[in-house]
């Protein structure tokens, strides 16, 4: 038994995890079981939900009490800490990592008209954008991929701002135009899927694990230590990405100011094997750039945003 979120993106991940993990388990069977997190029934702006994993906790704590076997989630949805007795037991390979744009009239980002507005759940995503243009209006978007996307085009939003990897994995028909990682660099863990199962599960381990990716796996642990080392929650907003080549690894950590005016970015590269280090140094250096100053102001803006 399989334990997802019952959105359209969630049931096309978990398909595809489970056709992967057919594959490789030859004559093993799975059947999913929907469920509604606090995420899906609350609909403020996300970053000004004080709570953490709140598309996901429901779901974990299915896996917890054996009402099912595994979980599969969105990465970037999952607490750096989970529950005592639960592992990420699998990450498969991971997606593409970009955001892209998506309009009603095929403006770009750099030439929609002045006082377009824009939509997204994100606050990084607000904050790059409102850098890139700051002619724009920026207002906060809820729903599933499908309903903001129709929001792009019934007059609601001029445009939309959303990951790729979404849309690939729903195979969405829409033209879109991707962002630069450089400029809007993403979420941790954005575009990989994580499968949570009971840590003392060694059997259903074992046949997750079959579909993982080495090199994703090693990525996401440090983007998850960085994370985890320097707390951002919704304090900040901060995008990082982790990409290996060979024996090494690179970070690149990009934080900002609530307001988007201020911004500290830090290029860390390090050992692949020893993603943890990676992801604390990068923090450290964060932290002696003074990363925390930038959360001074961010009630304010949740304060915002919830008038929105």
């Amino acid at each position: 038994m399989v334990g997802a979120r019952g959105s359209g993106l969630s049931l096309a991940q978990t398909n595809w995890v489970i056709s992967e993990l057919k594959k490789a388990n030859h004559g093993s069977e799975y059947e999913i079981k929907p469920m509604i997190t606090k995420g899906d029934t609350d609909s403020r702006p996300l970053f000004t939900v004080d709570q953490k994993g709140i598309f996901e906790k429901e779901i974990d704590r299915a896996v917890a009490i054996k009402d099912v076997d595994f979980a599969v989630h969105s990465l970037k949805d999952v607490p750096s800490e989970l529950d005592t007795n639960l592992i990420i037991a699998s990450i498969p390979k991971r997606e593409v990592v970009n955001d892209v744009f998506i309009s009603f009239d095929g403006s770009t980002l750099e030439d929609i008209r002045p006082g377009a507005v824009i939509g997204t759940s994100s606050l990084r995503r607000a904050v790059q954008v409102l850098r890139k243009r700051p002619d724009v209006t920026v207002k906060p978007i809820r729903g599933n991929i499908e309903t903001r996307i129709k929001k792009a085009f019934d007059g609601n939003y001029d445009a939309i701002v959303l990951a790729q990897a979404g849309i690939s994995r729903l195979g969405v028909d829409v033209k879109f135009t991707p962002l630069s990682i450089d400029d809007f660099s993403p979420s941790p863990g954005q575009g990989a899927i994580a499968i949570v199962a009971r840590s003392d599960d060694s059997e259903t381990i074992s046949m997750l694990k079959k579909i993982e990716d080495a090199d994703s796996r090693l990525e996401i642990e440090a983007e998850r230590a960085l994370s985890k080392y320097v707390d951002s929650g919704c304090r900040f907003p901060l995008g990082a990405y982790a990409k290996s080549s060979g024996s090494e690894m690179m970070l690149s950590v990009t934080a900002f100011s609530v307001d988007g005016k201020q911004s500290l970015q830090v290029n860390k590269t390090g050992v692949k094997e020893d993603p943890e280090s990676l992801g604390k140094h990068a923090g450290e250096e964060l932290r002696e750039k003074g990363v925390n100053d930038l959360a001074l102001n961010w009630r304010e803006k949740v304060e915002e945003w919830n008038k929105t």
